[in-house]
């Protein structure tokens, strides 16, 4: 009979318990439940707006991709760049369409267009190598404006990953600037550096031996 009251008195405490703390605990799993319900559903949806980006950039990329664009062409290929960026604005897709978008207004001579694009990647990209990218193309742009002072200043910003290139488009600008001894350290580093990394730079060589026969006529 102790037994059975012992038995008795445990089944009533965990009655007891239940009424006290049941309705708390069901709550809890429901919460849990719901919080990982969410957060399979946010998972869905992100995965969902990157598969939706990624297309449109393949569709910008097939378009661009053509030896020769039409009206039609040109057209779309500004619409897919808004939706892009106005929609997955700060993803790997709308940085990779703004530059595209810069590169497309550069061949239609639309240079404000074309560094509003590349300012938008400088001013807003989380990854640094395409904000690189941006810097040196927005770089090349301000040079061919006759703002070469602006574009030294634009450089500063450009990442080591891309030392190379950086050094090449300086001198460039050096060179612009009627700076003889500059550009020829900073097309030599430009050498050197892509020697070191194993990224061939075309064309600096080229601008080394043409910087010495100028300075042989002077």
């Amino acid at each position: 009979m102790a037994e059975l009251r012992t038995e008795e008195e445990q089944l009533e405490a965990i009655k007891r318990w239940w009424k006290e703390n049941g309705t708390s605990l069901i709550a809890g799993v429901v919460i849990a439940a719901a919080g990982v319900f969410g957060w399979n559903a946010w998972q869905d949806y992100q995965a969902g707006k990157a598969e939706a980006a990624s297309m449109r950039y393949q569709q910008l990329l097939d378009l661009t991709g053509q030896d020769e664009m039409d009206e039609q062409a040109r057209q779309r290929a500004d619409e897919l760049v808004g939706e892009i960026t106005d929609e997955h604005g700060k993803t790997l897709y709308a940085d990779l369409a703004r530059l595209l978008d810069a590169r497309l207004a550069v061949e239609a001579g639309d240079r404000e267009r074309a560094r509003a694009a590349l300012e938008a990647v400088v001013e807003g990209s989380e990854r640094d190598y395409l904000e690189g990218l941006a810097r040196l193309r927005l770089a090349r742009l301000q040079l061919a404006e006759g703002s070469a002072e602006t574009a030294l200043t634009t450089l500063e910003g450009v990442p080591e990953a891309l030392a190379a290139q950086r050094a090449e488009v300086r001198g460039d600008v050096q060179h612009a600037l009627g700076r003889a001894d500059q550009a020829r350290e900073a097309w030599r580093e430009a050498l050197t550096l892509a020697d070191e990394r194993d990224q061939p730079l075309y064309g600096v060589q080229l601008k080394l031996d043409d910087l010495g026969a100028e300075e042989a006529t002077l």
